[in-house]
């Protein structure tokens, strides 16, 4: 029986056979540069850029870098640090022509060895260590929403959506179409298996989604995708936006995740054929948990401002936690289909999240209630948008919190989801989303203008 390892790949593929493979590959592509990728704290990609004279070199961990000099890393007194390459990430970069690109992404390591703690691909492979000595393996499906605007003549973005189109549209309605068939060719053309892409709510929102995998390489699938989308984008003379909620009156991107436990010898540990909805306790347990430290992980799933101006009643997103079998005004939905693709759905996370420690901090809390027995409540089978407060509150339905500040509080009453971060990580990470709090209570918005400036 082949096992898995605790990224969720087969075990039995050498290094070595890979570090072979990946030569071959760069040599008969005739590849020239190579883009060294990592993530800081607040979930944005970097890269160091080598020639492939510098490839033998990458690939023994010699490529050091100044982590001084990056959101959420060290203090210029221990600035070194060095890039380990994850081969298995290795792919072309299609939209590069001659001189032929790739890239690599990256651990970050200290310079004595040791995995540097502030790296938030280390922070979600801790995690996935975690479930795998449980006997767990995380698979992941996102759905990403992203907005496609026009540029003004200097090619700044504007908030000015390029159709008219809603839900399902198609062409001339959804002028986006174009841009968006380029973006998936482009997507299978790296190595991503395209399930549907479609235009969303609102003008200019559209959505691509690719099939689940291993939440290691989901979230760097996540931050590959984000990166294509852009690109392709701009090439179409649009700009493409993660941003959670753009535009006032229309509805935001989010980023819902689908998840699922597998045992190591392959089934899907979230069925039981015998339960009434056909769930196993390990689902309702991994549930209960994630519902317990939703107010806790959620400054950490919507990490900005903004985030939270998509997070309120009127529209699609989740407000309150709840769960439900069918509708999906709820946190949390467990959709119908079952055995091998039964799942849990989390609703409020957006495509602004750091992929790694956003499910990071996720999968803490669901192994938390599994390791706990922590019962889910009753299911909600109604629109919850028109529960009044007194039934919330008779039914004991908590709200998620309603911005940054509030969140930041939760996070910091949380020592699952601390730990999930671990102590640097969580520091850097609290100082940003305080600072960005501070910054956006000082500032005076156009609205404040509009609202107050002729009425005192």
């Amino acid at each position: 029986m082949k096992l898995l390892d605790i990224n969720g790949r087969w075990k039995g593929w050498s290094i070595v056979n890979e570090r072979e493979k990946l030569l071959e590959t760069v040599r008969e592509s005739e590849v020239e540069f190579i883009h060294l990728q990592f993530t800081d704290i607040l979930g944005v990609m970097k890269n160091i850029s080598i020639t492939v004279d510098q490839l033998d070199k990458a690939l023994n961990n010699e490529i050091m870098f100044d982590g001084s000099s990056i959101d959420g890393f060290v203090r210029i007194e221990e600035s070194d640090m060095y890039l380990r390459p994850d081969l298995s990430t290795f792919v072309v970069l299609p939209w590069s022509s001659y001189p032929k690109e790739a890239r690599l992404i990256c651990d970050v390591f200290m310079a004595d060895g040791t995995p540097f703690e502030g790296c938030p691909r280390n922070t979600l492979k801790k995690v996935l260590k975690e479930a795998y000595d449980m006997g767990y393996i995380l698979n992941v499906g996102p759905e990403c929403e992203f907005f496609l605007f026009h540029t003004n003549e200097r090619g700044q973005p504007t908030i000015e959506t390029h159709d008219d189109a809603g839900y399902f549209d198609l062409a001339p309605a959804d002028l986006g179409g174009s841009a968006r068939k380029e973006m998936t060719l482009v997507l299978k053309q790296m190595g991503f298996e395209i399930e549907a892409s479609h235009h969303e709510c609102a003008p200019g929102q559209h959505e691509i989604d690719f099939k689940y995998a291993d939440a290691l390489t989901t979230a760097d699938n996540i931050m590959t995708f984000k990166m294509a989308v852009r690109i392709i984008a701009q090439r179409h003379g649009l700009h493409a936006t993660f941003m959670p909620k753009p535009k006032f009156g229309l509805s935001g991107s989010g980023m819902h995740v689908n998840m699922s436990l597998q045992t190591l010898d392959g089934k899907n540990a979230f069925y039981d054929e015998t339960d009434e909805m056909q769930l196993s306790k390990t689902a309702y347990h991994f549930l209960g948990g994630v519902m317990e430290h939703a107010k806790g992980f959620t400054a950490i799933t919507n990490p900005t401002v903004n985030s939270y101006k998509r997070l309120t009643p009127g529209y699609e997103a989740p407000t309150i936690i709840a769960w439900s079998s069918g509708n999906r005004s709820p946190l949390i939905r467990v959709p119908s289909k079952r055995e091998k693709s039964t799942r849990i759905e989390l609703r409020s996370p957006d495509p602004s999240a750091n992929p790694y420690i956003g499910l990071a901090a996720v999968l803490k809390s669901g192994l938390d209630g599994i390791k706990n027995n922590i019962e889910p409540p009753k299911p909600v089978n109604r629109n919850v948008y028109k529960m009044d407060e007194s039934e919330m509150a008779e039914r004991g339905i908590e709200r998620l919190p309603a911005n940054l500040y509030e969140a930041v509080q939760e996070l910091l009453k949380d020592s699952v989801v601390q730990e999930a971060l671990g102590r640097h990580a969580l520091k850097k990470f609290i100082d940003a989303a305080l600072y960005e709090w501070g910054e956006y209570s000082k500032y005076v918005s156009q609205w404040e203008l509009d609202r107050y400036l002729r009425k005192f």
